[in-house]
């Protein structure tokens, strides 16, 4: 509750801004002066409290909160400043959750009439004074929103993580959001496991010109009819019978590809083609964007924040930005500025309080921070500078052809492009390669000689192939990110988050950048959406979304929206309870094995240390023991078991994969799963073994530990450096690269010798 309104005068001291960081405040204090103080409430002061629910249902869900654990030192440091101030300015963060930081901050300094609230959408000298110069007040349909999702979030956090602790483990959790994302995992790997291949054939051909020049087709067209799916038997046939013919270009077909450049980053795009691009994850990409916007100390000038607010959804620019990009491009690509800026439209949801994510200044080019900022730092502004410049930039122009070569009712087909004109990605590349001019997905297919209609083209070589369709690719980061915005799963500002907490609580794994759900995600998405088939359903997730955004407008009551909420949950909640034998069948599983204590049929259970066997007949019968799981290789021609001379077998444990023999439980020898590597650490002799962390994250460690502590979380390549004196290479991203200088190998020699 707010503090009592001061019915004093206003002190007459210097004005005090709160920020949420100590890098903003440091910055800001600077653009202000001596007249201005400046601190930092070091992110939220006040939540619901960390070890109960917080809401109380019976008093219209009003939420309780306290002071975080070890922030009353700083609440009473903010008090005393604002006591002396003349003038308050609350400037957390231009969102949602910024709005609820500058409310509680508001609520334990007092209510008074000089406290304002100010949004930098950047931190520059300009924008910070500009903010300055127009104070608001609190926006209560922010906080409303912000409560209603946090009360929200409590309620299913707190209520269904119990039910899985009865259910399967203590331990567990579930989320509103979270467990939406897992579902979509859970659901792509269900249509990976079902999908059967299908066979199909391609005939594919070299011509050659009359002057001897070669080009490729392929059969397009049988007997007027299009060719879709080719069976075996058909290609077959169509290519005897195309050895037979003869042929000549039917037609030639040559236009022009207009290409428009990509819009600016919002929060989604800039997640996911940094994904791509740089390979970097979600949570690193706004922790990284963070510090662009707050301010870096920069060469000979004043510290400054490089981007504009990074937690959006809108695309518009402000028209002193729009004015700024044509000038450079004017003086520096004068080929490539505009008439007129080119507007992007924003989708219909979009809260369009903040720009898309631009450069605070587009004079300040890349190169001249090169060396100046951290690495990643440096390509993360490099790539917001360079799709900004590009969207206004001219737009890129191919020429495009289409050849048809006939003969014998057969039509074979050649498509190449070439590109004439660079516009925009001169600036921005595009194919998601090193930002250099590589070349990617967008490159030309290829460029076809210049044939005419009607000379004869003959046939050099022809080859029916075979292929088979592929199952749907398993999410990534960047396609997670972009299947939940295209849903309307989350917000901006959760994705990262969201896509975090799926890997740190094991629910999903990572591996060359594919998010694959574990077992244990997958056992707890088979409960949750049995359990609680509405609150987990995609589409009332993202109405959900869509109620929050009618709440921050001021259409809708918060709590009215809680209510309306937790009636039909409270009703699931209340049956999943009552059926939590039933759930947890879901997912106990029979080994075919008694127990060998009473007889009864063993199953997997859930423990807090992963899985493991147990009586189906507990609590009566207590007998468990570790669960030994086959891997896919299952027995190998690893070396005997010394004990017996039985062969071993790959097991899968709670540590990670090691070696068992193939009699257990009879013979209980085990063998570490080495790689093959030698330890690179020198003078150790040792060898490195695969291993697996708390939370199922596989890492490398040398098998002489304690003794030797190297440890990495990249699988090591013994393979020395081309460019240091590193002993070793890891596998990172699909490539080989050295841990030591970051050298990487030549693509063509990425694998493992």
């Amino acid at each position: 509750m707010p503090r009592k309104k001061t019915a004093t005068a206003p002190p007459t001291g210097p004005k005090l801004v709160i920020v949420e960081s100590p890098a903003k405040a440091r910055t800001i204090e600077r653009y202000l002066g001596g007249d201005f103080r400046v601190k930092a409430s070091m992110g939220h002061i006040i939540d619901l409290p960390g070890n109960a629910l917080g809401v109380d249902p019976e008093k219209d869900f009003s939420p309780v909160y306290q002071t975080i654990k070890g922030k009353s030192k700083i609440v009473k440091e903010l008090r005393d400043a604002a006591e002396k101030a003349s003038e308050v300015y609350l400037a957390p963060d231009p969102d949602r959750e910024g709005e609820a930081i500058a409310w509680h901050i508001a609520n334990v300094i007092g209510e008074r009439d000089h406290v304002y609230r100010v949004l930098f959408n950047e931190i520059t000298s300009r924008g910070v004074r500009a903010a300055m110069e127009n104070p608001g007040r609190i926006n209560m349909n922010l906080v409303d929103a912000y409560q209603a999702r946090r009360v929200l979030d409590r309620i299913v956090g707190y209520q269904v993580s119990p039910f899985l602790w009865r259910t399967i483990s203590r331990g567990l959790s579930a989320g509103r959001v979270q467990t939406v994302a897992l579902r979509l995992l859970c659901q792509r790997e269900e249509e990976i496991e079902a999908f059967v291949p299908e066979e199909y054939w391609s005939v594919d051909a070299v011509f050659a010109r009359p002057d001897g020049e070669r080009y490729e087709a392929v059969l397009d067209r049988a007997d007027g009819k299009k060719l879709k799916s080719v069976p075996g038997d058909a290609a077959k046939s169509y290519a005897e019978r195309a050895r037979q013919a003869s042929f000549a270009v039917s037609g030639v077909n040559r236009r022009e590809k207009r290409r428009q450049p990509y819009p600016p980053y919002m929060t989604s795009t800039l997640q996911q083609d940094a994904s791509r691009r740089l390979g970097f994850t979600a949570k690193r990409t706004m922790r990284l964007a963070q510090q662009l916007y707050e301010g870096l100390e920069l060469p000979g000038q004043e510290a400054a924040g490089l981007i504009t607010y990074m937690r959006t959804d809108s695309l518009r620019i402000s028209q002193e930005a729009l004015v700024g990009a044509r000038e450079w491009l004017s003086a520096n690509a004068p080929d490539l500025a505009l008439e007129k800026p080119r507007v992007f439209k924003s989708k219909k949801s979009a809260q369009d309080a903040h720009e898309a994510i631009r450069p605070t200044s587009v004079a300040r080019h890349p190169d001249q921070l090169k060396g100046f900022l951290d690495r990643d730092l440096w390509r993360l502004y490099d790539l917001v500078w360079r799709r900004f410049v590009a969207s206004q930039s001219a737009v890129a122009v191919y020429d495009t052809t289409t050849l048809t070569i006939a003969g014998d009712g057969l039509e074979f087909k050649a498509v190449g492009s070439v590109l004439r004109v660079p516009g925009f990605t001169r600036i921005y590349p595009l194919g998601g390669g090193k930002q250099n001019g590589a070349n990617g997905e967008e490159d030309p297919e290829r460029l076809l000689p210049a044939v005419v209609e009607g000379e004869s083209a003959t046939l050099r070589d022809l080859k029916a192939n075979q292929h088979f369709t592929k199952p749907p690719a398993r999410f990534t980061e960047a396609t997670l990110v972009r299947e939940m915005e295209a849903r309307g799963i989350g917000r901006p500002s959760t994705y990262a988050a969201t896509i975090a907490t799926l890997q740190d609580r094991g629910y999903a794994t990572k591996e060359k950048r594919q998010l694959i759900p574990s077992e244990l995600g997958r056992d707890v998405t088979r409960i949750l959406t049995a359990a609680f088939s509405a609150i987990f359903e995609v589409g009332f997730t993202a109405e959900m979304e869509d109620l929050l955004d009618r709440v921050e407008a001021g259409e809708k009551e918060w709590k009215a929206l809680i209510r309306e909420f937790y009636e039909p949950f409270s009703k699931e909640l209340e049956n999943a309870l009552a059926k939590r034998q039933e759930w947890r069948a879901l997912v106990q599983e029979e080994v075919g094995r008694p127990c060998p204590e009473c007889g009864l049929p063993l199953v997997k259970k859930w423990g807090r240390n992963g899985r493991f066997l147990a009586c189906s007949g507990f609590p009566d019968c207590k007998h468990s023991e570790p669960i030994l799981e086959e891997n896919k290789s299952g027995v190998t021609d690893e070396p005997p078991c010394t004990q017996c001379g039985a062969p071993m077998a790959l097991k899968e444990g709670r540590f990670g994969r090691f070696w068992s023999c193939s009699t257990y439980p009879k013979c209980k020898e085990t063998r570490p799963f080495l790689i093959g590597v030698p330890c690179p650490q020198e003078g150790c002799g040792g060898q490195i073994t695969e291993k697996k962390g708390r939370k199922g994250k596989i890492f490398y460690g040398c098998n002489n530990y304690p003794n030797c502590k190297f440890t990495s979380w990249d699988r090591p390549v013994a393979r020395a450096c081309g460019a240091c004196d590193s002993p070793y290479l890891v596998e990172k991203n699909g490539r080989l690269v050295c841990p030591a200088c970051r050298w990487k190998a030549p693509a063509e020699s990425t694998e493992a010798d």
